[in-house]
């Protein structure tokens, strides 16, 4: 079983950057990918970008394309979401979650395995 425990949001101005952490624990190294996901009030969960543990593949929502980085520290069985040129519409609940056997490669929450609890990003003047 993965545990997964986000931290990094909070409060930010448009075009602000804003770094979240997963911190993964359990059997995290068997895991295939871990994913961000985001979902604001009213809509529907969508996938932001996720990252294959054994070599770092990365893939990205269109959306965040050339302003979100994601990153891994496998000997800290960490995972990262560099946001920049933050924008109101990207308020949301970031979740990170992590697919265990590739099924949900790339951004397929429903293939996802384990859930963290979500973390608030708020992108507000």
């Amino acid at each position: 079983q993965v545990h997964l425990v986000e931290s990094g949001g909070g409060l930010v101005q448009p075009g602000g950057s804003l770094r979240l952490s997963c911190a993964a624990s359990g059997f995290s190294l068997d895991a295939y990918a871990i994913g961000w996901f985001r979902q604001a009030p009213g809509k529907t969960r969508e996938g932001v970008s996720c990252i294959a543990i054994s070599d770092g593949r990365t893939r990205y929502s269109d959306s965040v394309k050339g302003r979100f980085t994601i990153s891994r520290d496998t000997a800290k069985n960490m995972v990262y979401l560099e946001m920049n040129s933050l924008k109101p519409e990207n308020t949301a609940v970031y979740s990170c979650a992590a697919d265990v056997d590739g099924s949900g490669w790339p951004l397929y929450a429903g293939r996802y395995d384990y859930w963290g609890q979500g973390t608030q990003v708020t992108v507000s003047s």
